[in-house]
């Protein structure tokens, strides 16, 4: 038998009762993702974790893809979008809002797959999306490029983070890549052995930024 009925470390405080809130039980339910995993969650076990009658979360969530729809939500609110640096390049600004991201899914890598498969739409998400295209037509960029490239870094941001988490999560131990001392080692074996070893993200988040900088020139 597993401790998965145990609070997972990280479970906020309560609300005093009777308060129930949205953003309370979206940080519990991404407590509960980070400590036990994706498939283990259930809405049961949320009302458990948190002391409540599972049937609460229902007044504040549809089911569990809504609740879903409000853990991304908290997990957007952790890049702190706020402090991002708005006054400078907008190159450097979608640097750090991707760098942000990045590091905001790898710290719950359990939760990168309900980032990765539905739309942030919170009121904090759609007025950073706002100011991001405000600040690139600004500098020359139209609208509409400018939404093409905020999806493609987002994408390229949310990919990798997500090949990292299931890599942490368990599948590297489940590839077949050849050891460097086998005879079946090959260019491609070595490849992905030499971008293992280093951050390939930024890397290539810079190639992309340079490329867009000469697309908007």
């Amino acid at each position: 038998m597993t401790a998965d009925a145990g609070p997972p470390r990280g479970l906020p405080e309560p609300p005093t009762r009777p308060t129930l809130t949205r953003e309370y039980l979206a940080a519990a339910a991404l407590a509960l993702i980070d400590a036990h995993g994706l498939r283990k969650f259930s809405m049961r076990k949320l009302g458990t974790a948190v002391g409540f009658d599972p049937m609460a979360a229902y007044r504040h969530y549809d089911d569990q893809e809504a609740l879903f729809d409000g853990v991304a939500e908290a997990l957007f609110t952790e890049i702190d979008v706020d402090t991002l640096p708005w006054d400078g390049p907008w190159q450097e600004l979608v640097r750090q809002y991707c760098l942000r991201l990045r590091d905001t899914l790898l710290r719950h890598p359990h939760a990168v797959q309900v980032f990765a498969t539905r739309p942030v739409r919170s009121p904090a998400s759609i007025d950073t999306g706002v100011r991001m295209l405000t600040k690139l037509h600004a500098e020359g960029i139209p609208p509409a490029d400018a939404l093409r490239v905020s999806r493609c870094l987002r994408e390229f941001t949310v990919g990798h983070a997500m090949a990292i988490a299931v890599t942490r999560l368990g599948a590297e131990r489940r590839s077949r890549r050849p050891r460097p001392d086998s005879p079946d080692y090959n260019l491609l074996a070595e490849a992905a052995d030499a971008t293992a070893l280093g951050d390939h993200f930024e890397t290539g988040l810079t190639a992309m930024l340079h490329g867009f900088g000469h697309s908007a020139g």
